[in-house]
C-alpha cells in the first residue's frame, strides 16, 4: 500500500511548540487553576503547577505553535528534488499561512499529510489552535464525520508500529536503527522553549523543525525501500 502512493502527493510536516506566554505567573488566576486541574495526573504531586509549567507547550490549551516547517517531494525525469519551507513568528500568522498552503496547493483528494507521531500531536494541535484563533479548518484537518479510511493523515510512529498499539518509537530511535541522520544533533524539543524565551532564536528553531521534517520523509524512504535524501536533493525556499 505504501509503495503505492505518489510522493509528490504527500506533504512532510513538523511543529515546534512551547508554553503560551514565558512564566506561570503571567498567566490569570483563573488559568493557573485550570492548569493545576489539567496536570494534576501528570505531576502526581511531584511539582507543584508553576513548577510544571515549562511542559505547557505539549498541550494547545496552554501552548502555541512558533514554527510549522513543511516538505515535500518534486519530480524531473529521473531527479527528485525535496523543498523545505517554514512558517515561524506570530502564531496566528503562521497558522493562516499554513492553512492557505493546504487550501491552495494540497486540497485534492489524492494529498496527504505526514508527520511522526502527528495523530495523536501534529494534527490536533495544529487544528485545535486554529479554531482558538477562529481560524477555519482546512478540509486536510477538519476531521468532522469522516470515517477513518477517509482522514488524510499518514503518521510514521503508525505505521512503524504495525498495529501494535502499546509501541512508542521516537523520531530520533527509529532514525537510529533504520540508518538515517539524526534530527537531534543540534537540540531536543526539551530545549525549544529555552531556545524561543531565553535565546530568542527562532532561527535555531526553524532549523531543528526543518531537520524533524526532511527525517520523517527519510523514514517514509526507507519503509518504501528506496534510496534516502541525499543533501544535493534537497532544497529550502
Amino acid at each position: 500500500m505504501l509503495h503505492n502512493l505518489q510522493l509528490e502527493n504527500i506533504l512532510f510536516l513538523d511543529i515546534e511548540t512551547v508554553p503560551e506566554v514565558a512564566s506561570f505567573n503571567e498567566i490569570s488566576e483563573e488559568k493557573q487553576g485550570l492548569w493545576d486541574e489539567k496536570t494534576q495526573y501528570q505531576r502526581k504531586g511531584e511539582y507543584t503547577p508553576e513548577e510544571f509549567y515549562e511542559r505547557a507547550g505539549i498541550w494547545a490549551e496552554f501552548g502555541k505553535i512558533v514554527c510549522i516547517s513543511v516538505g515535500f517531494f518534486s519530480f524531473s525525469g529521473d531527479k527528485r528534488n525535496f523543498r523545505l519551507t517554514s512558517f515561524g513568528g506570530d502564531e496566528i500568522a503562521l497558522l493562516q499561512k499554513f492553512s492557505d498552503l493546504l487550501n491552495n496547493h494540497f486540497n485534492q483528494v489524492q494529498h496527504l499529510l505526514c508527520a511522526h507521531n502527528g495523530k495523536e500531536f501534529d494534527f490536533p494541535f495544529i487544528a485545535r489552535r486554529m479554531l482558538i484563533h477562529n481560524i477555519s479548518l482546512p478540509e486536510k484537518l477538519n476531521l468532522f464525520g469522516k470515517k477513518p479510511w477517509e482522514v488524510p493523515h499518514l503518521d510514521t510512529l503508525e505505521l512503524w508500529k504495525f498495529g501494535d498499539y502499546k509501541h512508542f518509537t521516537s523520531l530520533r530511535l527509529l532514525t537510529n536503527i533504520l540508518g538515517i541522520p539524526s534530527p537531534k544533533d543540534d537540540i531536543s524539543g526539551k530545549d525549544v522553549c529555552k531556545a524561543y524565551y531565553e535565546e530568542n532564536n527562532p532561527a535555531r528553531i526553524i532549523k531543528y523543525c526543518e531537520k524533524d521534517v526532511i527525517a520523517i520523509a527519510q523514514i517514509i524512504l526507507r519503509l518504501r525501500q528506496e534510496k534516502l535524501l541525499e543533501p544535493s536533493e534537497i532544497t529550502t525556499v
